[in-house]
C-alpha cells in the first residue's frame, strides 16, 4: 500500500514563509510527476505546482516567483517552499503523485495540510 504523508502546514502572517513536505512510502518502483494542489473554502481544487521526474517544473501564475517546488527522488519526497505568502494563499494543500508500485501504477493523494495566512 502506498501512502503520501504531508507535513509543514500552519498559521503564518502575510509576507511569511512555510515549507511543505510530502513523503511517499510503500513498495515503490518509481514516481513520475509529483505536484501540489490547493483547495480554499467554496472553491475548486487547483494545481499550484508540479515537477516531473526529470525536474521540470510548472506553476500557476498566482504563485510564480513566490513558490518553489522541488523533489528528492532518493527519499520519494516532494517539497513546496512558499515565500511572500498572501491571505489568498490560505487553503488546504494536497500532495499528488503518480506512483508505480508493487500493486501497479496509479495516482495517489495525500491527506491534506492546512495553510492559513493572516493579514
Amino acid at each position: 500500500q502506498v501512502q503520501l504523508v504531508e507535513s509543514g502546514g500552519g498559521l503564518v502572517q502575510a509576507g511569511g514563509s512555510l515549507r511543505l513536505s510530502c513523503a511517499a512510502s510503500g513498495i515503490i518502483f518509481s514516481i513520475n510527476d509529483m505536484g501540489w494542489y490547493r483547495q480554499a473554502p467554496g472553491k475548486q481544487r487547483e494545481l499550484v505546482a508540479s515537477i516531473t521526474s526529470g525536474g521540470s517544473t510548472n506553476y500557476v501564475d498566482s504563485v510564480k516567483d513566490r513558490f518553489t517546488i522541488s523533489r528528492d527522488n532518493a527519499k520519494n519526497t516532494v517539497y513546496l517552499q512558499m515565500n511572500s505568502l498572501k491571505p489568498e494563499d490560505t487553503a488546504v494543500y494536497y500532495c499528488n503523485a503518480w506512483v508505480r508500485a508493487f500493486v501497479g501504477g496509479r495516482n495517489y493523494w495525500g491527506q491534506g495540510t492546512q495553510v492559513t495566512v493572516s493579514s
